[in-house]
């Protein structure tokens, strides 16, 4: 009965002036927009119309960032919001001020159904504290790993250096803020796509929701390795969830 409830009321949602919402990819505030581009030129090549987001370049707090999506979402159209790790924090408080009719998170954090959602983990706070320098500004995020494990994330060095021209320096204090979560945001239609099992916990959450949920082989950054793989997945989550490029 759910489930039932939830399709129908996506399908109501986007039916009417327009044949099929937008897809509003957002990326990690820490990134940028190239890491979506690879997925976004595959999805407009198939005939999908796509809105990719971007963090402001200076940023101290999540609503900085939460303004920064706003201002790029369209108002006159409706959206699925396909957040990129911590961009999924943002959902609960996009959907109260934009048309959104599903979320489809990738590899994403992924709120509680009440509350308040943290922009980091407690335990991970440990080790942001650890890379920290003296004035609470952190490194870009490609600096956070080992050298060979970040080149592994990667198709090429030309990749690489499109998304770290993008990176910001995020403070730590952004990390110890949190967002709030209005009751009931998961009632509308969702999906979870895991690269692997980094986001193993949350991809078991989504599952706990009765959404529709896949994993794809491969690491955190797997929609630069391979686009065309993503994307198809994405679509399939879609048409799981009865979104489609037709009004039916």
């Amino acid at each position: 009965m759910r489930d039932f409830r939830l399709r129908k009321h996506c399908r109501l949602c986007y039916t009417g002036h327009v044949t099929a919402p937008s897809l509003a990819l957002l990326p990690s505030p820490l990134l940028g927009p190239a890491v979506w581009q690879p997925v976004a030129d595959v999805l407009t090549d198939n005939g999908w119309q796509t809105v990719t987001c971007a963090a402001p370049t200076r940023l101290g707090t999540g609503q900085d960032v939460l303004d920064a999506f706003l201002a790029a979402l369209p108002t006159d159209r409706n959206l699925v919001l396909v957040p990129h790790s911590n961009a999924g924090a943002y959902v609960p408080a996009l959907m109260q001020h934009r048309p959104v009719v599903a979320a489809i998170f990738v590899d994403a954090d992924l709120p509680p159904a009440r509350g308040r959602v943290p922009l980091a983990p407690p335990a991970f706070l440990d080790l942001l504290r650890d890379k920290a320098d003296g004035k609470g500004l952190l490194p870009m995020w490609s600096n956070w790993w080992d050298e060979a494990e970040t080149a592994a994330l990667f198709p090429d060095t030309d990749t690489r250096a499109r998304v770290e021209r993008e990176q910001h320096r995020l403070p730590l204090s952004y990390f110890e803020g949190s967002l709030p979560v209005p009751a009931g945001w998961d009632e509308r239609p969702g999906a979870y796509l895991a690269f692997g099992d980094t986001y193993g916990r949350e991809r078991d959450e989504a599952e706990r929701r009765h959404w529709p949920v896949s994993t794809l082989p491969g690491q955190h950054l797997h929609l630069l390795n391979d686009p065309a793989q993503v994307s198809a997945k994405l679509v399939d989550l879609m048409s799981r969830l009865g979104i489609s490029q037709s009004a039916g």
